[in-house]
């Protein structure tokens, strides 16, 4: 029995046909279950969902508890009474045929890329003073993630920051940025995203780049939500670059992110501004640690750095040796048993330890 594959309680003959249709269309196997009781052994299970109005109305019936990734489908106008049973089991969209076609497309071929019952964790980087670091250290967290053969998504918010592709050396690399990818709002399959944005891959690893281009203006904060929703719906990392000024797009990645990191050097005008940073991170209700960065010219200890902030310390990292040339030159790699990758580790460990948000509310 494949538990990846998106499962369908749906018993109006013409709808189902249509659902399987789409799904012959998004390179997606949906199995068909005949009733709520057998949905029951995929519900926990299954990285998609798909009821029809009965369908529904008999996993209410079965008490089922409320999980995501469910799709309630119907060819009329939804009821109040259908909302009422697809907000009960957890149900964030109905979708109405034809209208909805490209919509549930879309939601299929997620599913079948995507990792059965999860989804991915995201991550967002600040820095606690201009120059601390959080974009070589965005990066380092995405390469980790490459290096253990997992999948990541680095996305670029910062449209001051010069472009997360001259960090990782990858400035003339074919694939789009974000004033070319031409994306407002609405869902996008990771699918698409890896195959028109630079990236690179590792053994079964695969990093996925979304870099700004040098030219001043950020993207829309609702193209920042699909695409970050889209990663995290594949189970990818996500690990977004955030601005420190906290325009739309920072917000629009902040308020869906699992976890926050602020990066800042040990120095005593560095934690004052880290606290700044620390306090508008805290109104958006997201967890957050201090990662702090050597050397330390005054004798600051992290723990000292920590209190100032008034967030807990996550980690401190030595100075990246040759970090300053390898940027230069294009080839930057954070050392396996560097200081960077040490410090990624660690961020990768308390991310995964984050209760996650749920980022499949459709758009």
């Amino acid at each position: 029995m494949n538990t990846n594959r998106p499962v369908a309680l749906v018993d109006d003959g013409e709808l189902l046909d249509d659902v399987l249709k789409l799904a012959a269309a998004a390179g997606c196997q949906v199995e068909r279950l005949p009733d709520a009781t057998a949905v029951r052994q995929h519900w926990n299970t299954a990285p998609l969902l798909i009821l029809d109005a009965s369908g529904v109305r008999e996993c209410v019936e079965l008490r089922l508890p409320r999980r995501g990734s469910v799709l309630v489908v119907t060819a009329t106008q939804p009821s109040e009474e259908l909302w009422r049973d697809a907000v009960a089991v957890g149900a964030r969209h109905v979708v109405e045929l034809p209208g909805g076609e490209e919509w549930l497309v879309s939601a299929l071929a997620d599913a079948a890329e995507a990792p059965a019952g999860s989804s991915g964790r995201v991550l967002s980087v600040l820095g606690g003073r201009g120059g601390a670091g959080a974009s070589v250290f965005a990066a380092s967290v995405g390469l980790t993630v490459l290096r253990n053969g997992d999948g990541a998504l680095l996305i670029d918010c910062d449209p001051l920051g010069g472009g997360l592709d001259l960090v990782l050396g990858a400035e003339t690399e074919q694939g789009l940025r974000w004033p070319e990818l031409r994306l407002r709002a609405g869902r996008v399959s990771a699918s698409s995203l890896h195959s028109a944005l630079p990236g690179r891959t590792h053994g079964n690893g695969r990093l996925t780049l979304l870099s700004g281009a040098r030219e001043g203006v950020g993207p829309e904060p609702d193209a920042v939500a699909a695409v970050l929703e889209a990663g995290s719906r594949a189970g990818e990392t996500v690990i977004c670059d955030l601005s420190r000024e906290f325009g739309d797009a920072a917000r629009a990645a902040l308020e869906r992110s699992d976890l926050a990191v602020i990066v800042v050097p040990a120095e005593v005008r560095a934690c004052v501004s880290a606290k700044l940073v620390a306090d508008r991170v805290r109104e958006h209700g997201i967890t957050a640690r201090l990662v702090v960065r050597g050397p330390a010219p005054g004798g600051l200890r992290a723990g000292e750095v920590a209190n100032v902030v008034g967030i807990p310390l996550l980690t401190s990292m030595r100075p990246e040796p040759a970090l300053a040339r390898s940027l230069d030159q294009g080839n930057f790699r954070p050392k396996p048993r560097g200081p960077l990758a040490g410090a990624a580790r660690a961020t990768l460990k308390a991310l995964a330890a984050v209760p996650a948000r749920d980022l499949r509310a459709a758009s």
